[in-house]
């Protein structure tokens, strides 16, 4: 019998959900494979994959999709690794460079920038590498995948999935959002601060409600409640390894397994729960006003597993 296809993100924050696949008693029941956000996203929508990891917004420009039950990655308040990255504060800068591989990223700052923090920046779309994208814009928007530091010398937003250093070496300042050494981050002088903001924090405070950033979707009829019950097992089978999982990762990122650990525990919600759900309701919404998605159509869902194995 052939096997489901799944393409999976290859981030650190994606291993909890599949560690049942990679590592647990799953392994090799599906044909995996791995790429950036945009591609799942692609692969689902062209037929090279049944089963994907997608940007949410791509949930609602996909047809025929439905999201698999209680799973998904986002964050309820802060999450460390999604960071706009500017010279000045918000408000005071005219282009934002986005991570071209990272669509819902693309989709929750213009929906800020409109509609909290009243601005109208001119957005353009480029590779994910810092220093590049802040020497053409005064913001950017990114996916940090390498040992280096996420800040260059104008602003960007970044998604990092490797762990932030934030705790660390940042610290309030009287105004929003916090300063960053630019000497420290080897893109500025000593003189220099950059100001650095938490984009799912601002837009919990735009909302009230937790920022969904990524789903599982499966294309219509190929999430069987079997098939759904896999993949929760495999998401609590990873819960159960997040210091595994961490002390892993740390080996090949070269960064400190326990920040990677309370990243993984502090930052990220792998549930799809009511107030989740409720916080990718209003971003289909906020998207569908801001002409992003063609309407905010209501979710389907697949057949929710009756049991999980465990």
């Amino acid at each position: 019998m052939t096997k489901l296809r799944i393409s999976i993100v290859q981030y650190l924050n994606t291993a909890p959900l599949v560690w049942g696949f990679t590592n647990g008693p799953l392994r090799g029941k599906y044909d995996l494979s791995f790429t950036v956000p945009s591609q799942c996203a692609e692969q689902l929508r062209t037929g090279q994959a049944d089963i994907a990891i997608i940007p949410a917004i791509e949930f609602a420009r996909i047809p025929d999709l439905e999201i698999l039950p209680d799973l998904s990655i986002a964050s309820k308040k802060m999450v460390r690794s999604l960071l706009l990255v500017s010279k000045a504060p918000i408000g005071q800068f005219k282009s934002v460079a986005l991570d071209a591989s990272s669509r819902s990223t693309q989709a929750l700052t213009r929906i800020l920038c409109a509609e909290y923090w009243k601005i109208a920046p001119e957005f353009f779309e480029m590779p994910p590498d810092l220093a590049t994208m802040l020497k053409k814009a005064d913001g950017r928007v990114a996916h940090r995948r390498s040992r280096s530091s996420p800040f260059a010398d104008d602003g960007a937003v970044q998604h990092s999935n490797r762990g932030s250093r934030l705790a660390e070496d940042a610290h309030k300042p009287p105004i929003e959002g916090w300063m960053w050494n630019a000497e420290k981050a080897g893109v500025a002088s000593p003189s220099q601060r950059l100001f650095v903001f938490d984009m799912v924090e601002q837009w919990r405070s735009m909302t009230g409600l937790p920022a969904v950033l990524a789903v599982w979707a499966a294309r219509k009829g190929v999430a069987t409640p079997e098939v759904v019950a896999d993949f929760l097992t495999s998401r609590d089978f990873g819960m159960l390894r997040i210091a595994e999982i961490s002390s892993d990762a740390a080996r090949e990122l070269e960064l400190p397994a326990d920040k990677l650990e309370s990243y993984l525990r502090d930052n990220i919600d792998f549930s799809l729960d009511e107030e989740n759900r409720r916080g990718l309701e209003l971003y289909f919404a906020h998207a569908a006003k801001q002409g992003l998605i063609p309407a905010a159509k209501p979710i389907e869902w697949a057949a929710k597993a009756e049991t999980v194995k465990l």
